[in-house]
């Protein structure tokens, strides 16, 4: 199981809205240095929304091969059209990514049974493992706890990245996956999609962090998730009040808008966005910066 500090990594592309792939791969590898755990490309802070899926499919086999095994590569092969997420997780274990994250189905407000049977679909058609995503703040479906405690059943999906920032759902999960699993061999980790909430959570038995604060963080981000996988609380609350304002102030407008506005201020990469997402408005400009000034980043 992969377990510490995910990125869920932007994708860099220049100030008409094209790729920049150069900058993806500089920043490939300062994860790498960093000590990020492993990476997830097109995510929803990699806007895998308005990438074409020609796009999309480029990013996850670059990804793979710069990385080249130094870190595990989770491809977000998702998608509210079933047939689409089994051709992405297709080509992703074809490029030879380590794993899949598949967001519940958006815009068609599946039910918890249509849930069930889209992720059941998917994992049976491959051998990749399966992480599951729960971001109902975005997708409008909320997948219950019920329906993630079935699907965990199925040998392949072996996770779920919650969004809620609910944590007293979260732990509640992962309660229930341990009566339902307990002595059955089964391994199936929660992580955090809410950097503001994901300390917590590992410390009551999480398994990582999905992480935005990551992608401009990712040191104190591995070292806090290390620490706090680790037992060392005290460390781990350091860190993390070190980087505090970041978990919040990456999101005074719609992600991925502030953290890539925040990665251009740091010199790593153009500040270029696809429409309908627009320029982190001016009045943020300082809060933003504040931030990233307050966490030792800038």
């Amino acid at each position: 199981m992969i377990k510490g500090s995910i990125v869920a990594i932007v994708t860099p592309m220049f100030e008409d809205g094209s790729l920049d792939r150069d900058s993806l791969r500089k920043l490939l590898d300062w994860h790498v240095a960093e000590g990020t755990d492993a990476i997830c490309i097109v995510g929803t802070t990699g806007e895998s929304a308005t990438v074409s899926p020609e796009e999309h499919c480029e990013l996850i086999k670059l990804t793979v091969d710069h990385v080249a095994g130094r870190v595990p590569v989770i491809a977000g092969t998702g998608g509210n059209s079933t047939v689409e997420a089994i051709a992405l997780t297709r080509h992703a274990r074809e490029v030879g990514a380590d794993a899949s994250l598949q967001v519940v189905p958006y815009y068609n407000r599946p039910s918890q049974e249509g849930m069930y049977r889209h992720f059941k679909a998917i994992a049976e058609s491959t051998d990749l493992p399966v992480y599951l995503y729960n971001v109902p703040g975005r997708t409008v479906a909320d997948m219950s706890n019920e329906t993630v405690v079935r699907l965990a059943a199925i040998d392949n999906i072996v996770g779920i990245k919650d969004a809620t920032g609910n944590l007293a759902r979260c732990i509640e999960l992962l309660r229930d996956i341990d009566r339902s699993f307990a002595g059955k061999g089964k391994s199936f980790g929660v992580y955090s999609g809410d950097d503001a909430s994901a300390l917590a959570l590992m410390l009551c038995g999480g398994a990582g962090n999905i992480s935005v604060t990551a992608n401009v963080a990712p040191r104190a981000m591995a070292e806090m998730c290390k620490a706090a996988l680790s037992g060392q609380t005290a460390r781990a609350i350091e860190i993390n009040n070190s980087v505090l304002d970041l978990h919040s102030k990456l999101f005074v407008e719609p992600n991925p808008v502030p953290v890539k506005w925040a990665l251009a201020e740091m010199g790593k990469m153009p500040a270029g966005l696809r429409l309908p997402l627009a320029p982190l408005s001016a009045q943020y400009h300082d809060t933003v910066r504040a931030a990233l000034r307050a966490s030792g980043v800038l």
